[in-house]
Order: structure tokens, then C-alpha cells, then sequence
């Protein structure tokens, strides 16, 4: 039985996508919390997709929760400069008013998260075609796993 792909899961903290290889067979890439950028991983593949439910593993899920995780995680780990930034702020402002106005987010307030983690996701998967073509990193990435270094 084929497996429809792509599939998204979250592996502990990182967010992981399967897709179908040039090959027929499955590939994985794993979002790496020291750069921001997905890599080539296909050594999950069998331990996500037969994940329990009492495991570190979740999904599969949709393609919209995978980029709200992803970006949930980008913003947590991931400190630097440049526009990403400056809207991962953005959201980080909105949440703050809401806890103090200790409330959950509203209607709005939601869309427009969700608004903004589309446009970082898509920020940096340009990002990344950019630095795969040879061209200079537009912005600096400082993540906390290696930010005392």
C-alpha cells in the first residue's frame, strides 16, 4: 500500500515533513532549531509513522498545523534580525496583551497569527532557495541551543 504523501508530524520539539523521493521511496526533512531551515532526514521516518499516541511523536496532521508548529517553534528558539523577526515580535505582542488582559486570544486575533506564521514559513523557505542558489543570508539566526557558544 502507497503512502500518501507529504505527511506532517512533530518529532519532540521539531517539526517533520515525509514526501515521496525521486526514487518511489519516502523522504524526510527535520526543521533544525539551530538555523530555522528544514534538512534531509530520513531516519524517522519508521519511528513517526508507527508513533503511539503516548509517544513524543504527533500526527500526522495538516498541512496548516505543520506550518503553525513550525513557526511556534522558529519563534521560540530562533532570535535574530530582519523582517521574520520583526513579526515573530509582532505575534509575540499580540499573546503578551492577552495574558495581560488575562484572556485567550480573540477571533482576530487567532486569524492574524495564523496570517503572519504563513508569511514567516513562506519567508523562510525563500530564504532558503536563496542560500541554495549561492546567494549571501539575507538575515542572522541566533538560536538558543547555540547562542553560549
Amino acid at each position: 500500500m502507497a503512502v500518501r504523501t507529504p505527511r506532517f508530524y512533530k518529532y519532540y520539539a521539531q517539526t517533520y515533513r515525509i514526501d515521496t523521493a525521486s526514487n518511489g521511496g519516502l523522504a524526510g526533512t527535520l526543521l533544525d532549531l539551530t538555523t530555522g531551515f528544514f534538512v534531509p532526514d530520513s531516519s524517522h521516518i519508521r519511528e513517526v509513522m508507527r508513533a503511539t499516541t503516548d509517544s513524543n511523536i504527533d500526527g500526522p496532521f495538516s498541512e496548516e498545523k505543520f506550518v503553525h508548529e513550525t513557526e511556534i517553534e522558529r519563534s521560540h528558539y530562533l532570535s535574530g534580525d530582519g523582517p521574520i523577526f520583526a513579526l515573530y515580535d509582532t505575534i509575540k505582542g499580540i499573546d503578551e496583551v492577552a495574558v495581560r488582559e488575562g484572556r485567550r486570544r480573540t477571533a482576530q486575533e487567532t486569524a492574524l497569527v495564523r496570517a503572519l506564521q504563513k508569511r514567516t514559513f513562506k519567508m523562510w523557505e525563500d530564504e532558503a532557495a536563496r542560500r541554495a542558489a549561492g546567494e549571501p543570508p539575507s538575515f542572522t539566526v541566533t538560536s538558543r541551543f547555540n547562542a553560549g557558544q
